[in-house]
């Protein structure tokens, strides 16, 4: 059985940084394309980044910010997120792209003074 196991997230001042990290169970990530996503209060979810077999994604708002990475010994997905902003405020999810794995709980990120 997959599992997605989100960690890392927290409150942070703009201009912070805060690393996430996927725990994956149930799937060997370097064999599948993986996605951070987030989802902001009134908003639909969104892709920020994935990485895969060709190369690595990422939405133009966290461009030049955000860096997702893969550990294949650990088997884990990990998003180092720098120079935060208040819009980057949401609930941080980690998946396979394009899957119908069941989403896992999520971490939380909040970019506050």
């Amino acid at each position: 059985q997959v599992q997605l196991v989100e960690s890392g997230g927290g409150l942070v001042q703009p201009g912070g940084s805060l690393r996430l990290s996927c725990t994956v169970s149930g799937i060997i990530v370097r064999l599948h394309a993986m996605g951070w996503y987030r989802q902001a209060p009134g908003s639909q979810r969104e892709l920020v980044a994935s990485i895969f077999s060709g190369g690595i994604y990422y939405a133009d708002s966290v461009k030049g910010r955000f860096t997702i990475s893969r550990d294949t010994g650990s088997n884990t997905v990990d998003l180092q997120m720098i120079s935060l902003k208040p819009e980057d405020t949401a609930i941080y999810y980690c998946n396979r792209i394009t899957s119908n794995y069941p989403w896992g709980q999520g971490t939380q990120v909040t970019v506050s003074s």
